[in-house]
């Protein structure tokens, strides 16, 4: 009988923490949730950041406060990330550059892709595109390899940087087309878009929504683009799928991460607010205006996007040599 009476009164002080944790997790955020974003402000990772946060804040009760921390192609924002505390308080867009291609070609980073990061939501998809500055030689694709195979080595690409997604993208378009270009790193996708606008480099290439302006005007002529099918805004330019390089059809994306730790019930309310967002006609409109489509994956699904990204670029900085400059 005492024994019995024992493990009741056990029982009764287990309750009150059996049930702290969920009352914790609802009662999350009690405060501004920060968002970092790894790149300068006006990109269009910073764009989507945004448009999300303004959606966001709302539905979850607090202010989702976007913060810009460039530099180190992604790296510093990102680290910033890892460093903070696993509280929800604060989250970081990720991008394949951030995610794969950097952590792919530089295992000094400073972070692990998935071990030191805790994937909360894929939100969109931008289309990437190979484009030429008007006075290549070249309009169409099949032109296009023709001229760089009549002249291997003489002709160079321009990227946002060494480790970024038009680096890593490109070096595998050039090992399975056995191309041979020279590249040109930049401080970004802006500085590398103008310069190839201007003709100091004559291809770049780059997320759909940073160069599809430069596009329209006529300052860059598209050449192929990396997407599940032609896009209508540009629909007479092939994807690398129709002309046989279907490795090379990589959709990129913008997703929100947590620290490695986070609580799984603050990811599942993230997660279902970012779900909750993506069905918002003027949001699907602006985003989709950026040449992106909604996504809004699972935590599991963008988890293995991640993985799946970093493992072909892993294999392209093995294949094709490459170190950081």
């Amino acid at each position: 009988m005492k024994r019995r009476h024992l493990l009741q009164a056990a029982a009764l002080i287990a309750m009150p923490c059996a049930v702290a944790q969920p009352a914790a997790a609802q009662a999350w955020p009690a405060k501004p949730v920060k968002l970092i974003v790894p790149f300068a402000a006006g990109g269009t990772t910073d764009l989507i950041a945004r448009l999300v946060a303004e959606k966001l804040g709302p539905q979850l009760g607090q202010t989702i406060v976007v913060e810009n921390r460039g530099g180190g192609g992604g790296a510093i924002g990102a680290i910033e990330v890892v460093r903070a505390g696993a509280d929800g308080y604060v989250l970081g867009m990720a991008t394949v550059s951030t995610m794969a291609a950097n952590p792919a070609i530089n295992p000094k980073l400073g972070y692990a892709p998935l071990a030191d990061f805790t994937p909360v939501v894929n939100i969109a998809a931008p289309p990437t595109v190979l484009a030429v500055n008007p006075s290549f030689p070249a309009k169409d694709y099949a032109a296009f390899v023709e001229v760089l195979k009549k002249s291997p080595g003489r002709y160079s690409y321009a990227s946002s940087g060494t480790g970024g997604i038009g680096h890593l993208q490109t070096e595998l378009f050039k090992s399975l087309a056995g191309l041979h270009l020279t590249h040109i790193p930049y401080r970004g996708a802006g500085p590398a878009l103008n310069d190839t606008v201007a003709g100091q480099v004559p291809i770049v290439f780059d997320n759909l929504p940073s160069a599809l302006p430069f596009i329209q005007s006529g300052r860059l002529v598209p050449i192929v683009v990396a997407a599940p099918q032609r896009l209508a805004s540009l629909p007479n330019v092939p994807t690398f799928k129709e002309v046989g390089l279907e490795p090379v059809n990589r959709m990129a994306f913008y997703g929100i991460v947590g620290p490695k730790g986070l609580s799984p019930a603050i990811v599942d309310r993230i997660n279902a607010a970012v779900r909750n967002a993506g069905e918002d006609p003027g949001l699907r409109k602006r985003i989709e205006d950026t040449g992106s489509h909604i996504v809004a994956g699972s935590p599991a699904e963008f988890a293995r996007q991640i993985r799946n990204e970093f493992d072909v670029y892993r294999q392209v900085v093995l294949a094709q040599k490459l170190a950081l400059d």
